[in-house]
């Protein structure tokens, strides 16, 4: 247990700064706002949502936000003959501990992760944690702030057995592979977020399985998780499509035939349509390989639907670095549509950012030159910017919602790499319903968003000319 030590002393620190700063839990905070109907057969969830408050259960705060985590928990405990996940990260303790149990059961349970975290952090030595670079450290401390509970600075097998995700699944031996299953290093990204169970209930979203994805980071008090959403649907018809999904990807898994296929290696599927009552659907996978075309891939499926805007188009996104997608909007917006997006404040302001080509804004690259193809808005919007956020979290959302009807969303950035390399979902909903709650989430975060040519932005936009001479 040596090698946690430097993080275990960071774990310790950063707790103890967490009590003396007042971090516990409030009794008094109620829901400010009324819960909206959710559709029988789909169900859209918020981290943040003021409509419902829950206590954390490793940080133990009180907050705002339906308890992802729980919802999730309880769908899988209804699981009865087969769980299969597939999700990016996996690190929270009550799901490992219910994916054992329904395995114990008798639950076929099967999980597929993204390579970079499908090892436990418990095997690195302190030259090897030295190594890591400051986003890993990061993921690393709070690891330790998760797992040692005494804050005595050791990791006892009791510990790791409560709260170390990969420690349970490995010791219930749960079948587990990752995306170099193939034999190749990994693909770009396996970036899924989604489970089938029993053929008939998927869970999918943009939320990653993780405590900082849906509950909020150790190393920020202020930090209610990154905002997401998590949709619960009971469609046998949807699950036997995400199934043959997963199943691609799993091939013999855990044994010896490496006939696993990830990214590219996957055969090609056109966008699906179903319905449910009340509800149309359209999914599609990634990534598109050649001699598929652009408007055969899921970001082709983004711009088709963007382009039946009649009114209004609203953004929440963690990355926006598609042109194509920029320009389709550009159009929508050119005849009438109302177009109002979000962007993360990581990468709202960099130089590939479409959000700039809102506000008709050209940032030079670190080299000096201009993004390739760039298209700045010849009439600019001043309703695209970043949202408030708290300390340590991001806007994980990806999601456009359509005429308060049609809902985009998946685990698919709007962006080349997840459109041409990574393993990635994206459903195109249409109901009114369930538009609705993306509507309220929309709105929340709109309200006290930062728009058009903000001071930062222009900082931002001064140095970067400075510094080229411009």
């Amino acid at each position: 247990m040596r090698g946690f030590k430097w993080g275990i002393f960071f774990g310790l620190g950063l707790l103890l700064f967490l009590a003396l700063n007042g971090w516990h839990s409030s009794s008094a905070l109620t829901p400010s706002q009324v819960p909206l109907p959710q559709d029988p057969y789909l169900q859209a969830y918020f981290n943040q949502s003021q409509a419902s408050v829950y206590t954390e259960p490793y940080r133990k705060v009180t907050r705002y936000g339906d308890n992802l985590e729980q919802v999730i928990i309880d769908t899988l405990n209804q699981a009865q003959s087969s769980i299969d996940v597939a999700v990016h990260e996996l690190n929270l303790p009550g799901v490992a501990q219910v994916l054992c149990d329904r395995a114990q059961a008798g639950v076929q349970v099967r999980l597929i992760l993204e390579n970079t975290y499908s090892r436990p952090w418990t095997g690195l030595s302190p030259s090897q944690v030295g190594e890591l670079d400051e986003y890993r450290q990061g993921k690393y401390s709070e690891f330790i702030s998760l797992v040692d509970q005494n804050r005595d600075g050791n990791l006892s097998e009791a510990e790791r057995r409560q709260r170390d995700a990969l420690y349970i699944l490995h010791q219930a031996q749960i079948p587990l592979i990752d995306d170099t299953a193939d034999g190749s290093r990994g693909s770009g990204l396996m970036h899924h977020k989604f489970a089938v169970i029993d053929s008939r209930i998927v869970l999918t979203g943009s939320t990653n399985w993780s405590i900082s994805d849906i509950h909020g980071d150790f190393a920020s008090p202020e930090s209610r998780g990154n905002h997401n959403a998590l949709l619960v649907i009971n469609s046998p018809a949807l699950a036997s499509l995400y199934a043959e999904e997963f199943q691609e990807m799993w091939g013999d898994g855990a044994a010896k035939r490496k006939d696993s296929r990830f990214g590219k290696q996957k055969t090609y599927r056109a966008v699906r349509s179903l319905s449910l009552p009340g509800t149309t659907l359209q999914l599609q996978f990634s990534p598109t390989p050649k001699p598929q075309t652009w408007a055969q891939s899921v970001n082709g499926l983004i711009a088709k639907t963007l382009q039946q805007a009649q009114r209004k188009a609203d953004l929440a996104l963690f990355v926006f670095s598609e042109q194509a997608l920029s320009n389709t909007l550009a159009q929508a917006a050119g005849r009438g549509v109302q177009v109002s997006t979000l962007i993360d404040p990581g990468f709202a302001y960099r130089d590939y950012s479409e959000g700039l080509d809102m506000l008709g804004v050209r940032m030079p690259n670190q080299k000096c030159g201009y993004e390739a193809n760039n298209q700045p808005w010849t009439k600019p919007i001043l309703s695209a910017g970043i949202p408030h956020l708290a300390e340590g979290d991001k806007l994980h959302h990806k999601f456009a919602l359509i005429d308060d009807m049609t809902v985009i969303i998946g685990s698919q950035n709007w962006s080349k790499a997840a459109n041409d390399t990574n393993d990635e979902n994206l459903l195109v909903i249409r109901n009114p319903t369930v538009a609705a709650h993306f509507r309220r989430e929309f709105d929340r975060l709109y309200s006290t968003a930062d728009l058009g040519m903000t001071p930062l932005l222009q900082a931002s936009l001064n140095k970067r000319r400075r510094a080229c001479g411009l």
